[in-house]
């Protein structure tokens, strides 16, 4: 379960702590950012989804810092927390983490992460924290920073953020917004990383009983876009709109036509990724209810999907197939995201006395 990364400068393996804390994990990744090397690995797993996932946002920011929400995308969010709460213990003592491969599987998550020491860096910490606006209603997500970095030559000036990116209510279906983290907003995954690991998986075939999963997540993980935080998924897009479903390749391709990127995400099999803001997404939705037409009059006129189909799309969305909408690992038939081996698999209750 340990992963070494070498030092292509040294070739030395670098110190490595395997940390997987029960209760509360403050003060384990307290004493973990403190005792690994100066570049040295830090591997830690949380096991406790329920409180990652949003259903104790109290409990959650007790043990990590930062208040969860129960939203479609609240596994990679539950890496983003554990990201920030690192981060955040490392700040303390000068030092900061650099993500390398950050990981949602089964009922875990798992991050590897290098941990440095530079003063100058922890100062840019801000800039990399967010806090979540999530409506209640349709489930569109907005991020806003804490901190504000600016260049200024070779150096940078360090302020607060302007915000916040919304207003009291949604734009779109006139529902609460949550507030949310905060969370880590840079990049979950270092991609030269990956692609080493991958690399050697395929130096090294039959080493390992998990090998066809391990190569399929990371191949997923590889075509996820960096600097997109959090994710939409395909049925709760159209649960929102009360329509049917789009399969995976209508939407990447209404997308994709429309001039955005997209990807998915190893840590839900219907996310869809994307840098089209809400706006662009709900403007897709309308286009797919029109092609599919919903009974607006069964419908509530404060409900989310009569306010959202009320307003005309000002996109003409094209559903046809795109050429990229096919992500590689799905045309190789890669094992991307593994069925669980048997009904009521996983964690179970504690035993109860007597």
């Amino acid at each position: 379960r340990m992963l070494m990364y070498e030092s292509k400068a040294q070739r030395e393996p670098f110190d490595v702590i395997d940390l997987d804390p029960y209760g509360s994990p403050a003060p384990f990744l307290d004493a973990a950012v403190q005792a690994v090397s100066e570049g040295g690995l830090l591997c830690v797993t949380c096991t406790d989804m329920a409180v990652m996932a949003g259903n104790s946002a109290e409990t959650c920011y007790s043990k990590s810092g930062a208040v969860s929400l129960k939203g479609k995308f609240c596994h990679e969010m539950a890496l983003r927390i554990i990201l920030h709460s690192l981060d955040l213990r490392a700040n303390c003592y000068q030092r900061f983490v650099v993500p390398l491969l950050s990981v949602s599987a089964d009922f875990y998550v798992r991050v590897f992460v290098r941990v440095f020491t530079g003063q100058a860096k922890v100062k840019a910490s801000a800039s990399k924290q967010a806090l979540v606006f999530h409506c209640v209603g349709c489930g569109s997500h907005h991020l806003q920073r804490l901190g504000r970095a600016t260049s200024h030559g070779s150096s940078f000036k360090y302020s607060p953020a302007t915000g916040p990116p919304v207003g009291p209510t949604c734009e779109f279906c006139q529902q609460r917004h949550q507030v949310g983290g905060p969370v880590w907003a840079e990049p979950l995954h270092d991609p030269a990383f990956v692609e080493g690991v991958l690399a050697a998986l395929e130096r090294s075939p039959g080493r390992f009983q998990t090998e066809p999963r391990m190569r399929g997540m990371l191949s997923v993980i590889a075509e996820e876009l960096s600097d997109v935080p959090l994710y939409y998924t395909l049925d709760g897009l159209s649960s929102t709109i009360r329509s049917n479903t789009p399969s995976l390749l209508q939407l990447r391709s209404a997308l994709l036509h429309a001039g955005f990127r997209v990807s998915l995400s190893h840590a839900c099999r219907n996310a869809v990724k994307t840098d089209a803001p809400p706006a662009v997404l709900w403007d897709i939705m309308r286009c797919w209810a029109k092609l599919h037409p919903v009974k607006l009059e069964r419908l509530p006129d404060s409900s989310p999907a009569a306010r959202i189909l009320s307003v005309e799309p000002t996109l003409q969305a094209s559903f046809a197939l795109h050429e990229d909408a096919n992500p590689s690992s799905r045309k190789r038939g890669l094992k991307r995201f593994p069925e669980n081996p048997e009904a009521f698999w996983g964690p179970k209750a504690r035993a109860k006395p007597g």
